[in-house]
């Protein structure tokens, strides 16, 4: 039985030339940057987005929480209901509409905000980040998004 080594890959098909890597290796390192900022907080990193959109503007449905985070409802329901267990949202019906479940802050839910106020310095001081460079890294990353979008609908 012979080993034959396969040839080496074409340069574009190395791992580190990859763009989703990168940026999958990023998210990563993002999160787990996240994760001992937020653990005093209770919450876990896809909590935390669900919290920043809740403090932007409370009272939400399950629906739009899902739009905005680009989540689906499979994924949402469970970190919803395990945060209404923390105690920090409650989840009821909409009364003009039962199909919907609107998703409101509780009062610990509101005080987080308070103690999350340093997180967002925190990791830009963590990972050696300034404003301006902020921005552009952002606006580059909407940027792509909004190109790559049509294509996953």
């Amino acid at each position: 039985m012979s080993s034959r080594r396969p040839s080496p890959a074409p340069e574009h098909l190395h791992l580190d030339a990859q763009l989703c890597f990168a940026l999958y290796a990023s998210s990563l390192a993002m999160t787990k940057l996240y994760k001992p900022l937020l653990a005093p907080l209770g919450l876990t990193y896809p909590q935390y987005l669900v919290m920043l959109v809740l403090w932007e503007a409370d009272d939400r449905t399950v629906h739009e929480l899902g739009e905005l985070l680009q989540l689906d409802s499979g994924t949402l329901t469970p970190l919803l209901k395990r945060m209404e267990a923390a105690g920090q949202v409650s989840r009821h019906r909409d009364p003009a509409d039962e199909r919907r479940v609107r998703i409101r802050l509780t009062p610990q839910g509101r005080a987080l905000r308070r103690q999350a106020q340093g997180v967002p310095s925190q990791v830009l001081c963590q990972a050696g980040i300034d404003g301006s460079e902020l921005a552009a890294l952002r606006a580059q990353l909407h940027a792509l998004r909004e190109r790559l979008q049509p294509h996953n609908t």
